[in-house]
């Protein structure tokens, strides 16, 4: 916590907000960031989901290697990946979703996601479209979607933040804006190297080591006798719950029992699978069961001995994209070096896994019934193998996952031509994705956010919700 606290005194100015920037470990020192949080007023629609859980796969997954095979297509470019039988009669994924397929009868699968217009082909710009739900080219740079859902319906949870990036720390972390929204609507991100590490704790909301225990006890008795004195002279009983709020946080246990994955069952920690992805898709959904409103999973595998050459593990597969091993350097630095082939475990085989366990595990605990699971990421792939034997960035047609929160599952949503190419029916946007979410939370699409001057933004209109889902 920071040495210094202002107490809250009415509405933040963007000017002030940004003056504040690293007081705390969310922008604003915490009190003032539970007191920012205390003025979310809850949303009236009728919502089908109580939370939201976003995987974003970062780097432009290709869809025709996993949820949309396209065994018709032209030998040389077609995915060496067979298709495979879901649990569903007449839907396949490929080989590379077989745990996956075990669980399509929750799943719906939106085939054809597809960008409107051109400028977000890029991944910076494409990983903020896809959190944000809008065009990255728009007059009016948008806050994400979990900034926006936490800002109008606050959160249950007390002692955690309510929009948490697990771990957010890849090259495109950068991507999360707040927009016009305050900086006390930032996501939190958890950070860690590797998540699997039985020493990853995350820092930024457990109290310094000199200032644990009795001291944080005592800083807290200070407090208490100083503001007791000046009650007179100012209105101190407001701040104080946030204060005490924070005060809970920092020696809360339900903190730490949420990052703590030595708390799980040696079973679940195997059917989730061993490394960093799994750990990452496992902290999140203790983080719905601690009732975090908005969680995004951000995960690429981190670099460390076991992977050489390694260095960049997102899927990014403009060279060698089917290599068994490491894609090298093939064009010294130029398109897809530092990843492994699409089908390597800490790839496909990794993701594949903790996907399926998490879905598995979210329904058998009852969370899935109120919590919206988002698959995503930012484009597709391109339909030809490239010189290099990769392909490259596609906006034109790729694919999407949703379960849980009512979502019909055991359906294919859209489709593309033979080629994976383009969209040929029920043509949907990222803009159409954030309003699913809205409307599943059940949040007014009509009613306004405002500015720090006063402004009125309509932040879901550029989409309507994508009728599959709901």
């Amino acid at each position: 916590m920071t040495s210094k606290l202002t107490p809250w005194t009415g509405s933040w100015s963007r000017r002030r907000a940004l003056q504040v920037g690293s007081a705390g470990v969310l922008g604003l020192s915490l009190p003032q960031w539970l007191a920012v949080q205390a003025q979310a007023a809850a949303g009236k629609g009728k919502s089908a989901a109580k939370n939201v859980l976003v995987v974003l796969e970062q780097g432009g997954l290709s869809h025709l290697d996993t949820w949309d095979p396209k065994p018709e297509a032209v030998a040389e470019h077609r995915s060496p990946f067979k298709p495979i039988a879901t649990n569903v009669p007449g839907i396949q994924f490929t080989e590379l979703l077989a745990n996956t397929a075990r669980v399509a009868d929750k799943l719906a699968v939106v085939r054809s996601m597809r960008h409107p217009k051109a400028g977000a082909n890029g991944h910076p710009d494409g990983t903020q479209y896809m959190l944000s739900g809008s065009h990255p080219t728009s007059p009016m740079e948008m806050p994400d979607i979990g900034c926006v859902a936490t800002k109008i319906l606050g959160s249950e949870c007390r002692d955690l933040p309510p929009y948490i990036m697990v771990p957010g720390n890849d090259e495109q972390n950068a991507s999360a804006r707040t927009g016009f929204l305050p900086a006390s609507s930032r996501v939190f991100k958890t950070g860690g190297h590797d998540v699997s590490d039985p020493k990853w704790k995350v820092a930024d909301l457990l109290p310094r080591g000199e200032n644990a225990g009795p001291r944080l006890n005592g800083r807290r008795e200070i407090l208490a006798s100083i503001d007791s004195r000046f009650a007179a002279a100012r209105n101190v009983d407001g701040m104080d719950r946030f204060y005490s709020q924070a005060f809970d946080t920092l020696t809360s246990s339900r903190v730490d029992a949420a990052f703590n994955l030595q708390s799980e069952s040696a079973a679940t920690r195997e059917l989730y699978g061993k490394g960093h992805r799994g750990a990452c898709y496992l902290v999140a959904r203790k983080l719905i069961e601690a009732n975090v409103r908005f969680v995004t999973v951000d995960v690429r595998w981190p670099f460390s001995e076991e992977v050489p050459g390694g260095f960049n593990l997102n899927w990014d597969h403009h060279d060698l994209i089917y290599t068994s091993g490491s894609c090298g350097t093939i064009r010294n630095k130029a398109g897809g070096e530092g990843r492994y082939g699409i089908g390597h475990w800490v790839m496909m085989g990794s993701t594949d896994r903790a996907f399926a366990a998490l879905i598995q595990d979210m329904d058998q605990r009852g969370l899935l019934a109120e919590t919206l699971v988002c698959f995503i990421t930012e484009f597709g792939r391109t339909p030809r193998l490239n010189a290099f034997q990769g392909r490259d960035h596609w906006e034109h047609a790729y694919s999407i996952a949703f379960a849980g929160a009512g979502t019909p599952g055991g359906r294919v949503i859209g489709k593309t031509d033979a080629d994976g190419g383009y969209v040929l029916d029920s043509p949907h946007t990222p803009e159409d994705y954030a309003s699913t979410i809205y409307e599943k939370l059940g949040i007014d699409r009509d009613q306004p956010l405002y500015t720090s001057t006063n402004r009125p933004i309509l932040f879901g209109h550029a989409g309507e919700p994508i009728a599959g889902v709901m």
